[in-house]
């Protein structure tokens, strides 16, 4: 009885194994998914254009000369066009993707985890900055 037991343990394995290959299928495929992209300083620069100009790309403050939705001065565009050789104008400061491109290599130089830190710096210096952050946190 045991020499039995054994051979029909064999004979189930045997035909357990030959029943799997057969199911499997006949053209072998791979599904790749694409990656969400890490975007860090994304919720920070929607907080920035709610304060700065409600999202109006077409903003333009003539006391600054600042333009479009993260309201960039003249002189942060040509401290950006002069580290990274582009030749932006104040025109293409309405353009989002390009002041979002400008904002985000400041926000870049200071790193992902300091968002009080890029906020103040992007606002500029001195005490006002506190109010400023204050009003982005509520955004973000």
């Amino acid at each position: 009885m045991y020499i039995n037991l054994k051979k029909i343990k064999t004979v189930c394995i045997l035909l357990l194994s030959i029943s799997i290959q057969l199911s499997a299928p006949s053209v072998k495929s791979i599904l790749v998914f694409e990656p969400v992209p890490v975007e860090p300083y994304k919720k920070l620069a929607l907080a920035i254009g709610i304060v700065e100009t409600k999202c109006d790309t077409l903003a333009y403050n003539p006391l600054e000369n600042a333009a479009g939705i993260f309201q960039i001065r003249p002189i942060r565009l040509i401290d950006y066009n002069s580290r990274t050789r582009s030749s932006y104008t104040r025109k293409d400061l309405f353009n989002y993707e390009i002041s979002e491109k400008i904002f985000m290599y400041y926000a870049d130089q200071i790193g992902p985890y300091n968002l009080e830190l890029i906020a103040k710096k992007w606002n500029g210096s001195g005490h006002q900055t506190s109010n400023y952050w204050s009003r982005i946190k509520r955004h973000l």
